[in-house]
């Protein structure tokens, strides 16, 4: 079984946090990452990312799966975990609740866009 994932920047409520891994808020968009490559899989992250900030979405799912097919290493998953906390647009991400992919999923909240 895999870990859940989990990041919130210092100014993000502990409360917000926990409403993402409960799921409340709806995700406006999604990215099925399933079957990419770690390269294929990170180029279409960082553009998935930017378009759906660039759109106003405000929170966002990424489907990495489970890594069941990766010889024990989640890969794309962990792809995710480092490349989401790398983002500046990422304000906090959590494990979907098991409704919403679970530790397959992630839920990605975003900062809204300036200006």
């Amino acid at each position: 079984i895999t870990s859940e994932a989990s990041l919130a920047l210092d100014h993000v409520p502990a409360r917000v946090l926990k409403r993402l891994a409960h799921g409340d808020y709806a995700a406006q968009d999604e990215l099925d990452l399933h079957h990419a490559s770690a390269a294929v899989a990170e180029s279409l992250l960082r553009r998935f990312l930017q378009d759906a900030r660039d759109a106003g979405a405000h929170c966002v799912r990424v489907i990495h799966g489970k890594g069941l097919n990766s010889d024990g290493v989640p890969v794309l998953k962990n792809l995710c975990d480092r490349l989401l906390r790398q983002r500046g647009e990422v304000l906090a991400f959590h494990s979907a609740p098991a409704a919403q992919g679970g530790t397959g999923a992630v839920l990605v909240l975003l900062a809204p866009r300036r200006g």
